[in-house]
């Protein structure tokens, strides 16, 4: 196979030249970047009717338990609370950097030739992923292996990995879980608390830039939380929402995708995704949401995603307002699912969930992100206001069937 030549996200070959223009899915014989056009949508929250405004972004990308860090505290205070000081960007990336590795896919795809008809090539593909078990499971973006036939994986050092399976994908997220077979003693990414981050923490990114420079450091500050996107291919022909995502200022490159963002303590907070094109604003889903598909996975092989069976709307201070809402935080039940764990549990349409196990729903800590910390099985205990009344229910949450 001809060796291709990288340059401005195009496939250039010996042989012919092909826009890379499409989803992550490769054609040609070269190596393609994992990429997609996604639209920002700012979504206004009314019972009864809701406004849509857009612009356009590009997405990037492209047993038995295992040791994974979850880490809570930093000195005794919030890991969040840290800040860099001088030289440290360089410490901390240096650590977190033997965690983060390089994704590489042999991809196939059909072309339609006016002549010739239908006709199938195969290429690659280009991403990043963060290791999270030192046996080798690696957490990277859904759009980073999409239509993959093949899945290699480099480490920092160099060491290439060529048996590795795709284990799951979540069925509600741009998140998939990869595993390296026969792996051992690999270092594993310390996992922080994405619900306490603030607007303004400082953060780095780390990833492959534009599929081709190894473990890229930008840094930069979280720019706002609780952000929903509604990711689409170059085409507009599918469309994938993305919500509770961290919105941040350092860079975020073509290949990036998957890759970690990370804080002062040398903690992942986020899985980089997407950024807003010519407009330096990237965004990453936040970490805590995946934390129960994870303990699912270390501990029983499957990763396995908690379901509640609730229909919700995020609550803020506009349409609280305009709706007469009694809170200016929290989720609305817009329906319930019959025979759903939330049913069960007396959950009803006009509810409004506040809190989950104690901890207040906001900006970056919305229900999806409290419950996706949960596992098959686990119970929640959710705050509700009904009417004037403020009460607490406990449901168990059973296994999301798509």
């Amino acid at each position: 196979m001809k060796e291709p030549i990288i340059k401005d996200a195009k496939i250039i070959e010996t042989s012919k030249t092909t826009e890379a223009t499409e989803k992550p899915k490769a054609s040609g014989n070269g190596l393609k970047i994992a990429a997609f056009v996604i639209a920002l949508f700012a979504l206004f929250f009314s019972i009864g009717s809701s406004v849509l405004s857009a612009f356009t972004l590009l997405a990037l990308g492209s047993s038995s338990p295992s040791t994974v860090g979850f880490a809570n505290e930093f000195n005794g205070l919030d890991s969040n609370s840290a800040n860099f000081t001088e030289g440290s960007i360089a410490e901390v990336a240096n650590s977190v950097s033997n965690s983060v590795v390089s994704i590489l896919t042999e991809v196939k795809s059909t072309q339609y030739n006016l002549f010739y008809g239908p006709t199938e090539s195969t290429g690659s593909a280009a991403g990043t992923g963060i290791i999270v078990s030192s046996d080798g499971y690696v957490l990277t973006n859904k759009h980073v292996i999409d239509g993959a036939t093949k899945i290699y994986v480099v480490l920092d050092n160099g060491t290439v990995y060529n048996d590795v399976s795709l284990v799951a994908t979540d069925p509600l997220n741009d998140v998939a879980f990869l595993k390296i077979n026969n792996a051992e003693n690999l270092s594993a990414a310390k996992l922080g608390d994405s619900k306490t981050i603030t607007t303004g923490q400082q953060v780095i990114a780390i990833g492959n830039a534009l599929g081709q420079y190894q473990n890229t450091v930008t840094s930069g500050i979280i720019s706002g939380t609780g952000r929903s996107l509604v990711a689409t291919d170059s085409n507009y022909q599918s469309a994938e929402t993305l919500t509770d995502m961290i919105q941040t200022d350092a860079a975020i490159n073509s290949g990036n995708s998957g890759g970690p963002l990370v804080n002062a303590a040398g903690e992942v907070i986020g899985i980089n995704t997407a950024v807003s094109s010519g407009n330096n604003i990237g965004f990453a889903i936040p970490i805590s949401s995946v934390k129960g598909m994870l303990n699912s996975l270390l501990k029983t092989g499957e990763a396995k995603r908690a379901y509640a069976g609730i229909s919700y709307s995020s609550i803020n201070a506009s349409n609280a307002i305009e709706n007469k809402l009694p809170t200016t935080t929290g989720a609305y039940v817009n329906s319930v699912v019959s025979g759903s764990p939330a049913d069960s549990a007396g959950l009803k349409q006009g509810d409004i969930i506040i809190a989950v196990d104690g901890i207040k729903i906001a900006a970056n800590s919305s229900l999806g992100t409290l419950l996706g910390e949960h596992s098959v099985g686990d119970k929640a205990t959710l705050t509700i206001i009904r009417g004037n009344n403020q009460q607490e229910t406990t449901l168990t949450l059973t296994e999301y069937k798509s």
